[in-house]
C-alpha cells in the first residue's frame, strides 16, 4: 500500500511538473502586442535621436526630439508592466526597424529629411493601428491599459508629422 501511495505521488509530482513546464512554456497571450511595442519605442527613439544629429530642418528636429522624449517614457512604462508580468521584451528594434535606420543613417539634408519624415508617418500609422487592435482584442488588462493610455500621444505624433509632412511639401500616401 505504501509503495502504491509512492508511486501515486510520484507520478503526481511528474504530472504537475510536467503541466509546469508547459505552463511556462506557453507565452503571455498579449506577447505579439509587448514586442511589437518595445520593438517600435526602440526604433523611434532610435530614430528621434538619428533625427536630432542628422535633421536638417528645426521642424524635423523638434520632432525627433519630441520622439526621444515622449518614447523613451513609454518604454520604461512598458517594461514595467512587462516586468511585472515576467515577460522579457526584446532589447532592440526589428530586423526591418534596424534596415530603416541604415538606411536613414545613409542620407543627408533634405534627403534625409524626407525620408525620416516618410518612414515617420508609417510608422505612426503602424502603431495606431497596434494600439487599437489591442485595446479591441487584448487579453491583458495592463497592455490594453497601455495601450489606451499611449494611443492620444501617437495620434497626435502622427498629426504633427503629417503637418511637417504638408509644409515640406511631402506627399505621405
Amino acid at each position: 500500500m505504501k509503495r502504491a501511495m509512492f508511486g501515486l505521488t510520484l507520478a503526481a509530482i511528474a504530472l504537475s511538473a510536467g503541466s509546469a513546464a508547459t505552463w511556462s512554456a506557453q507565452k503571455h497571450p498579449d506577447q505579439d502586442f509587448f514586442k511589437a511595442a518595445a520593438e517600435g519605442g526602440i526604433a523611434e527613439v532610435e530614430a528621434g535621436n538619428l533625427a536630432q544629429s542628422k535633421g536638417n530642418s528645426a521642424a524635423v528636429k523638434d520632432f525627433g526630439a519630441m520622439m526621444v522624449k515622449d518614447h523613451s517614457e513609454a518604454n520604461a512604462r512598458l517594461q514595467s508592466i512587462a516586468a511585472s508580468q515576467g515577460i522579457e521584451l526584446p532589447g532592440s528594434s526589428s530586423a526591418m526597424q534596424m534596415a530603416s535606420k541604415a538606411k536613414l543613417e545613409l542620407l543627408t539634408g533634405d534627403t534625409f529629411d524626407k525620408a525620416y519624415i516618410k518612414n515617420q508617418v508609417t510608422a505612426h500609422e503602424q502603431t495606431v493601428a497596434l494600439l487599437k487592435k489591442e485595446i479591441a482584442s487584448g487579453s491583458d488588462p495592463q497592455a490594453k491599459a497601455f495601450a489606451t493610455q499611449i494611443l492620444p500621444t501617437v495620434r497626435s505624433h502622427l498629426k504633427k508629422i503629417r503637418e511637417i509632412a504638408a509644409q515640406a511639401g511631402i506627399t505621405t500616401k
